[in-house]
Parts: C-alpha cells; sequence; structure tokens
C-alpha cells in the first residue's frame, strides 16, 4: 500500500509501469536503455476514493487522464530507471493528494455599513476632483 493521505492509500497492483525508450540528448544511453516510465493508474475503477475525489480529480489531471479514467504520467527527468520510477510515483501521489483537499464552500456575505460609506466617500470625492477640471460656467 502507498500512503497518500490519512485516509487514502493506493494499491501497488493498480499501478502499471512501463518502460521506454526515453527522448532528448544522452548518448548511446538513451539510445540502448529504456530509462523513461509510462505510470498508468486506473482511478475510475480504483475503491481507495469516492466520486467526489474522482470529479475534482478528473478536474486537475487534464489531459493526463483519459475518457476511462486512466492516470497516465510520463517520467523521463532523470537517466536512471530508478529516479524515474520514484518521480513518476511522487508526480501521482501530489497529483492525488491536490485533489484530496476539499475546497471550502464560498458563504454570501453583505457589505458592511462602513464599507458601503466609505465606497460612497470615495465616489464624492472622485467626482469633485473630475468636476475641478471641468471649464468654469456661465454662472461662475
Amino acid at each position: 500500500m502507498i500512503p497518500v493521505t490519512r485516509s487514502i492509500a493506493l494499491d501497488e497492483d493498480e499501478i502499471v509501469e512501463t518502460f521506454v525508450r526515453a527522448s532528448g540528448p544522452g548518448g548511446q544511453n538513451v539510445n540502448k536503455v529504456s530509462t523513461a516510465v509510462e505510470l498508468r493508474f486506473d482511478a475510475g475503477r480504483t475503491r481507495a476514493f469516492g466520486p467526489a475525489l474522482l470529479a475534482r480529480l478528473r478536474v486537475l489531471a487534464g489531459r493526463r487522464m483519459t475518457q476511462d479514467g486512466v492516470i497516465v504520467i510520463d517520467a523521463q527527468r532523470f537517466r536512471s530507471r530508478e529516479r524515474n520510477r520514484a518521480d513518476a510515483l511522487d508526480r501521482l501521489v501530489a497529483l492525488i493528494r491536490e485533489a484530496a483537499i476539499v475546497p471550502k464552500t464560498r458563504r454570501a456575505t453583505r457589505p458592511t455599513l462602513a464599507s458601503k460609506e466609505r465606497r460612497l466617500e470615495g465616489k464624492t470625492v472622485r467626482s469633485r476632483v473630475k468636476a475641478a477640471r471641468s471649464r468654469p460656467g456661465g454662472d461662475d
């Protein structure tokens, strides 16, 4: 079990890792060794979290989640397979931790009397400044 939060833990059997050749510079190491990791986690079928968490995860994952609810993370930042595996797993855990945070619901509030008065006073001051800029009228 991979702990994500106090109440969420991922089963290692639900995570599928495949190793592919990394792109970019690296000489013969890139051409010979499959160090890049493609991590797949089926979030749609896991029992680790409920529908609300899955909906938040779908929004946060964006293009990294398929239509079937599978999260795909590519890691090829490092030259070694082990570091790329750890990087991919860390990124998955961080994504799920971020989705596990329940956003606070906004409660509608009304402006206070003092804030209304400050707003109106500011408008009055601004009106006087603009009126002073205008050309003098016929009755001045």
